[in-house]
């Protein structure tokens, strides 16, 4: 009788694993479901690589998922002077929608939605870097966004954010991810996730 597990293991396609020998291993491993990151990569990287897990499934008489995870849309802050700074809990920071692409320092950094300050509150937390690094709105004046560092660390260049609990006004689906949907459906994947 065969027992089900509750638990899956996640993979994501890569080059690591573009070798048959490779994908085998971490198959034999116990990885079960396999993730196509639509953040990178061509629609042909995907597909090879897809193939490929299907034909590792089938040697290894092994039931895999394959999920499409799409991009979605990307809120990032710009880029610094010296490509990242550290910053330090209780230390104010400014986002400003309308400072150039490459100003930014250790008081203030660009963002490339200028509909921030728009979709946020005072009050609000601002995750950046996937939360490693959480703001919190003092107050908006226009396009400048005034927080103070809650949880400081190394932020760099282009890193994501995003307000806790969401609700930005940002459309879900990019152009992007249309194009990567369809491709994701001709690839007769198991799931779609977006990011």
């Amino acid at each position: 009788m065969r027992t089900w597990r509750r638990t899956k293991i996640v993979a994501t396609l890569g080059p690591s694993l573009d070798a048959e020998s490779a994908l085998t291993d971490v198959m034999q491993a116990g990885a079960n479901v396999f993730r196509a990151n639509f953040s990178h990569g061509t629609a042909d990287d995907h597909k090879k690589r897809i193939e490929l897990v299907r034909t590792v499934s089938k040697k290894l008489a092994q039931e895999v998922a394959v999920f499409a995870d799409l991009q979605g849309p990307k809120i990032r802050v710009a880029r610094f002077k010296n490509k990242k700074v550290t910053l330090k809990p209780g230390q104010p920071f400014v986002l400003d929608m309308e400072l150039g692409i490459d100003e930014g320092d250790e008081q203030q950094v660009g963002v490339d939605y200028k509909a921030l300050a728009d979709d946020v509150d005072v009050g609000d937390k601002l995750l950046l870097d996937d939360g490693r690094v959480v703001f919190v709105v003092d107050k908006i004046e226009g396009k400048k966004i005034i927080c103070t560092v809650e949880v400081g660390g190394e932020l760099s260049n282009n890193k994501g954010i995003n307000r806790q609990g969401g609700g930005l006004s940002a459309a879900a689906l990019t152009e992007k991810d249309k194009e990567d949907l369809k491709t994701a459906v001709k690839l007769n994947v198991d799931y779609i996730a977006i990011s």
